[in-house]
């Protein structure tokens, strides 16, 4: 049975307790997946490698907030030996002083130019169709905090969003990716920036892509 981690909490503004209830847990309960629950940082101070994937939803409390030398190695470590890693939205903005972490994942969160909490409409666009975690996903409109973020160009996009410049008038038709791939050691990540509420989590394409993203970034099991 695949064993999941999934580290969840920190900032409440992204609700991370009812996005694990109503949204999370039912889809790793459908996947099969066998899911221990850690609500604390401190639940990367162990030996990860046990894992199949770890899934964050850690939301960033202090800009300060870092991981220790200790769990960066732990989690780098684990990932490496092939540990999956799903993350997203908030996932991109936690653990700030942790470089070592934001290059694991692929992306730093970098600003919302609509603002904070903001329900502004923007498309997603699904750019490549031909992915196991895109079959079947389209493309799709959400309301929501579209993130800009900072992204490593080694990333395997799958999904972008363009800025309209309403907010920020030198982002105007500036893309920029939401949902990528990328592969660290012997592990796969996968990263989505949609989910700043249930409300965008339970669009039913966010939904498909995510479920298909923790399938295909869990450790592969003979």
């Amino acid at each position: 049975m695949t064993r999941v981690l999934y580290l969840y909490g920190g900032w409440p503004g992204h609700k991370p307790y009812q996005v694990a209830q109503e949204w999370a847990l039912p889809i790793f309960r459908d996947l099969g997946f066998d899911v221990d629950e850690a609500n604390d940082i401190f639940a990367l101070d162990a030996d990860l490698t046990g894992y199949d994937l770890i899934a964050l939803n850690w939301n960033n409390a202090l800009l300060s907030e870092g991981l220790t030398a200790a769990q960066e190695s732990s989690l780098l470590g684990a990932v490496e030996a092939g540990t999956g890693i799903a993350a997203w939205h908030g996932a991109a903005a936690a653990f700030r002083m942790s470089l070592k972490y934001h290059w694991l994942i692929g992306g730093s969160f970098l600003e919302h130019p609509a603002g904070e909490g903001v329900k502004y409409p923007y498309q997603v666009t699904v750019t490549d169709t031909g992915h196991p975690i895109t079959d079947g996903v389209k493309s799709f409109r959400v309301a929501s905090e579209q993130y800009y973020m900072s992204v490593d160009p080694n990333n395997h996009v799958l999904a972008e969003t363009t800025f309209t410049g309403e907010h920020l008038p030198w982002l105007q038709d500036r893309t920029v990716p939401q949902a990528w791939t990328r592969t660290w050691g012997q592990g796969r990540v996968f990263y989505s920036a949609v989910g700043h509420d249930l409300d965008d989590l339970q669009n039913p394409d966010v939904t498909r892509l995510c479920t298909q993203g923790f399938a295909w970034a869990a450790r592969r099991n003979a």
